[in-house]
This record gives structure tokens, C-alpha cells and sequence, in this order.
């Protein structure tokens, strides 16, 4: 996988995994789970969304 390097040193994953428009919090938080299971660890979400309760269920 590529990464970026950011200003504070950290470094973040090229690839990452969006969850816009998935409503349901059932489904986000399962897309979420796994997404990461098969290796994504840069997760893409916004307060726009509004499914912010099923992204931090986990």
C-alpha cells in the first residue's frame, strides 16, 4: 500500500474507503468493519454525512 506523509510525520494510507451516502447505520458500520478487515485503515467521512453514530460504533 502507498502512503502520503503529512506535515506532523504521520503517515496515511493513498487508498482510503468512503462512506458517503450509506444511511443505514447497519450497513455503514458493516462496510466499516470491513473495510478495515481486509486492510483499509484510512476511512473517509464527513459530519455532512450524517452517519457518524454507525462509523464510531466499533
Amino acid at each position: 500500500m502507498e502512503f502520503v506523509k503529512l506535515n506532523n510525520g504521520v503517515e496515511m494510507p493513498v487508498l482510503g474507503f468512503g462512506v458517503f451516502q450509506v444511511t443505514d447505520p447497519k450497513v455503514c458500520e458493516r462496510a466499516v468493519l470491513d473495510a478495515i478487515s481486509v486492510g483499509y485503515r484510512s476511512i473517509d467521512t464527513a459530519q455532512a454525512y450524517g452517519n457518524e453514530a454507525a462509523e464510531r460504533r466499533k
